[in-house]
């Protein structure tokens, strides 16, 4: 499946795309867009795991025992164990990251939706999160998902990407882009 962004072109995005003719094939794309997020929130929340997944020393069966435990720990499904398996055994758990990315861009495209990612100095209630989806949608002209960090170097404002289009509105860019000008 290639779409407008060429997501499917990079070595992460072909893995997210097989994972997601799989997954389309038994109908639970769902089940494993949320097993793929709980294992995003798990990496992004233990330095261990993240360690474990970068590490290049770590060999393919060391690292498929210790991604079968993580997967087992967190419920996964079958299907996202076994494409652990496969990562592990190519020895690209480091690309986990990028993967579940492609993955969520891959669904929500077949949905018809846009992803987003907002960055914000401070975290998003949920009716700002909601208006701000109200606003990209009728930017975009279809449903907006949207993924909210949170980066308090930016001082305010926000910085939202959709596919390879960024709008900077932070504070931290206003004042580097000043500081520019008056050095010019």
């Amino acid at each position: 499946m290639e779409n407008s962004g060429g997501i499917t072109a990079s070595l992460q995005g072909r893995y997210a795309s097989a994972l997601y003719d799989l997954a389309s094939e038994q109908a639970s794309v769902t089940v494993v867009e949320s097993d793929l997020e709980k294992l995003d929130q798990a990496i992004l929340g233990s330095a261990d795991l993240a360690a474990l997944i970068r590490n290049p020393q770590i060999g393919r069966d060391a690292g498929g025992k210790a991604i079968d435990g993580v997967a087992d720990v967190l419920g996964l499904s079958a299907l996202t164990k076994n494409f652990l398996g496969v990562l592990a055994a190519n020895r690209r758990l480091g690309t986990l990251p990028q993967v579940v990315s492609a993955f969520h861009t891959i669904a929500a495209a077949a949905r018809g939706e846009a992803s987003a990612e907002v960055t914000s100095a401070h975290p998003l209630s949920a009716s700002q999160i909601a208006s701000l989806a109200e606003k990209l949608k009728a930017r975009q002209g279809k449903d907006v998902k949207i993924t909210a960090k949170v980066d308090p170097e930016l001082l305010g404002g926000l910085v939202v990407r959709i596919g390879s289009t960024q709008i900077d509105s932070s504070i931290r860019t206003r004042l580097n882009t000043l500081a520019n000008a008056m050095k010019g």
